[in-house]
C-alpha cells in the first residue's frame, strides 16, 4: 500500500519555475515506478512524466513539457519530484502524483494503482 501527498503547486508567472512534491508512505516506495499526470480544467487527465522505480535510470517525458521539466526521485526521503521551468500557461492543471507497484513506467493512467490528491498549479500569461 502506497499513499501519495503532493505539494509545491502556487501561482507563478510565465517563464517562472515550479518544484512539485510527492511525499509517499508505504514500505514499497523504494520499488515503485512514479508518474505526474496533470488536468486542465474542461480537459482529460493527460500524462507528463514517469520514472522508473529503484534508481529511477528510466525517466520519460510528454513531448509537451521534455526540455523543460525533469523528474527525479529520492528514496531516502520517500519523494518524486518534479522540477517545472520555463513555465507557460498552458501548463496550468491541477498536477497528480501516481505511483505502481512495479519498477516498469507507464503512460497510461490506467497503469497506476495509487494516486494523490493534486495540487493546482496555475501560470499567468
Amino acid at each position: 500500500q502506497v499513499q501519495l501527498v503532493e505539494s509545491g503547486g502556487g501561482l507563478v508567472q510565465a517563464g517562472g519555475s515550479l518544484r512539485l512534491s510527492c511525499a509517499a508512505s508505504g514500505r514499497t516506495f523504494s520499488n515503485a515506478a512514479m508518474a505526474w499526470f496533470r488536468q486542465a480544467s474542461g480537459k482529460e487527465r493527460e500524462f507528463v512524466a514517469s520514472i522508473s522505480g529503484g534508481s529511477g535510470a528510466y525517466r520519460y517525458y510528454a513531448d509537451s513539457v521534455k526540455g523543460r521539466f525533469i523528474i527525479f526521485r529520492d528514496n531516502g526521503e520517500n519523494t518524486v519530484y518534479l522540477q517545472m521551468n520555463s513555465l507557460k500557461p498552458e501548463d496550468t492543471a491541477a498536477y497528480y502524483c501516481a505511483a505502481r507497484s512495479v519498477t516498469a513506467t507507464a503512460r497510461d493512467s490506467e497503469g497506476y494503482t495509487y494516486w494523490g490528491q493534486g495540487t493546482q498549479v496555475t501560470v499567468s500569461a
